[in-house]
């Protein structure tokens, strides 16, 4: 099925205490090309992300945007320090012996000294983290390939239509070429018998200088390159793999095929099925350019 380079897709997994969400964002390039944008504290899982976003897509730049559920709206949790908190317990005891004062310290006394509880980053659970990413991925891969399937299916249907029309017009210029070539004899035969004002024309010259036009705007070859290549972008477009590449080779090939006939022609009939050829298969490779 033919598939767009554009779409968006997100997922979110859970695996132990890691909660993730992945965002994907793809548009249009010449190849694959993903960057992962991650926490900090998770960039040791950038590269196997990566991976597996190129291990499903063949084209478009892919942003992966990981997001890592907190515990708390700020993003920090409280830490305590039971060694420190004992040090403190363990002085404040000694001082009430040495001065023969009641040891009266209470938690709180001992939670309100500094350093005793400190506010610091979610520790992160690596192994965890890289499970529920990797879950997180896929959902937002499988979302991100129904979006590009969904606006495949509209390239598909326009590229058809359009190919029909360069179809139907490699077959009147097909039809035209032969035309061409009697009228321009018709044309040289009048020509010559106005110059020679009533003179016997020489038949055998005639039909030489007719052959060599023939020969020089003979544009039979192309028309059957350029139909061949319609019909191996037909089967692409059929085609359940990945073929944007070739298709933007085979555009090129029919512009180069339709470009040397419009050389070659001197029919004004033929030079205006030229200038709709080429701007419809301009159109053509624009719309390539989404295909992945």
């Amino acid at each position: 099925m033919l598939r767009s380079m554009t779409g968006f897709g997100t997922g979110t997994a859970t695996a132990g205490n890691e909660s993730l969400t992945v965002e994907l964002r793809s548009v249009n390039h010449k190849f694959c090309e993903v960057k992962v944008r991650l926490p900090r504290e998770l960039a040791a899982l950038e590269g196997s992300l990566q991976k597996l976003v190129k291990d499903r897509l063949a084209r478009g730049a892919v942003d992966v945007q990981v997001r890592r559920a907190s515990r708390t709206a700020l993003g920090v949790v409280p830490q305590v320090d039971v060694a420190l908190a004992r040090e403190y317990r363990r002085a404040w005891a000694e001082l009430a012996r040495a001065l023969e004062l009641p040891d009266t310290v209470t938690l709180k006394d001992i939670a309100t000294q500094t350093n005793v509880i400190r506010l610091e980053e979610q520790a992160v659970g690596l192994e965890d983290a890289g499970k529920a990413a990797e879950s997180a991925l896929l959902l937002a891969l499988e979302a991100l390939r129904q979006m590009r399937e969904k606006e495949g299916l509209a390239l598909f249907t326009d590229l058809s239509t359009r190919l029909a029309l360069v179809a139907q017009w490699v077959e009147e210029v097909k039809q035209l070429a032969p035309r061409a070539i009697e009228l321009y004899r018709t044309r040289l035969s009048e020509r010559i018998a106005e110059l020679s004002r009533g003179l016997a024309v020489d038949a055998q010259r005639l039909a030489q200088e007719v052959a060599f036009f023939a020969e020089r705007t003979d544009v039979a070859e192309e028309m059957t390159r350029l139909s061949s290549h319609l019909e191996q972008f037909l089967e692409l477009l059929r085609s359940k793999e990945p073929s944007g590449r070739k298709m933007d080779f085979l555009v090129q090939e029919m512009h180069r095929e339709v470009n040397t006939t419009g050389s070659k022609s001197q029919h004004a009939e033929i030079s205006s099925r030229i200038m709709q050829l080429k701007a419809e298969l301009e159109r053509i490779r624009e719309q390539v350019q989404n295909v992945e």
